[in-house]
């Protein structure tokens, strides 16, 4: 009875288990996690940076300095021509100073942002000429190479005209040999014809031999 219990129990616990994981939701990979809330809001750092460098370019092009500078003038002659109701920044045109005073706060962080992304841009791109020249350098070593193993390869090769002088160099010889073959088998012929005079020498020759021995 004992052993049924544990048994009976064990399997309410097997089950309790297989219900837990039923109620959780499955985690599944294909799918992109959902967006968790946030407090602080959320940004694109790309596109600000974008942002930055748009104003940083145009802070540094001549049409901004004109602006500026017509909008200055602008301000001050209004300011001191205009009706005095329709003053909003009389002298010493505290406001004006006020917003220059903001716009060169804002300006130098938006250049500095901007110098930073061109830097990192910048390194970037050595980086990538850096592993292209290695690959260069790799690859003309490869090829210096091979053209170094073609050139003893064809030290050993025989060329065309290597070749053709050794034929020729055959074809003389052997002409040499055929005109040497004949001149002797006409001297041959003509020795047959007129006796052994010279092949057997006479008998003075023959005694020479045998004072010899």
């Amino acid at each position: 009875m004992a052993a049924e219990r544990t048994h009976d129990r064990e399997r309410e616990k097997e089950r309790e288990r297989e219900r837990e994981r039923a109620a959780m939701p499955r985690i599944r990979l294909d799918l992109p996690r959902e967006r968790r809330l946030r407090l602080l809001p959320e940004y694109d750092p790309e596109a600000f940076g974008r942002f930055s460098e748009r104003i940083a370019r145009f802070l540094g092009t001549g049409r901004f300095l004109v602006w500026m500078t017509l909008t200055i003038i602008v301000w001050v002659l209004w300011n001191i021509f205009a009706p005095g109701p329709l003053k909003f920044d009389e002298y010493p045109f505290i406001f004006l100073t006020l917003a220059l005073s903001l716009q060169a706060s804002y300006a130098a962080p938006l250049i500095l942002l901007a110098q930073n992304r061109q830097d990192d841009r910048d390194r970037v791109n050595l980086e990538q000429d850096r592993k292209q020249n290695e690959r260069s350098i790799a690859d003309t070593e490869y090829l210096t190479r091979e053209i170094a193993a073609l050139r003893m390869g064809l030290g050993e090769v025989a060329t065309r005209d290597w070749i053709r002088s050794e034929l020729q160099d055959l074809i003389k010889e052997m002409d040499e040999r055929v005109d040497g073959h004949r001149d002797g088998h006409r001297d041959g012929h003509r020795e047959g014809s007129g006796g052994r005079r010279d092949l057997f020498p006479p008998g003075g020759d023959r005694g020479r031999d045998v004072t010899d021995r």
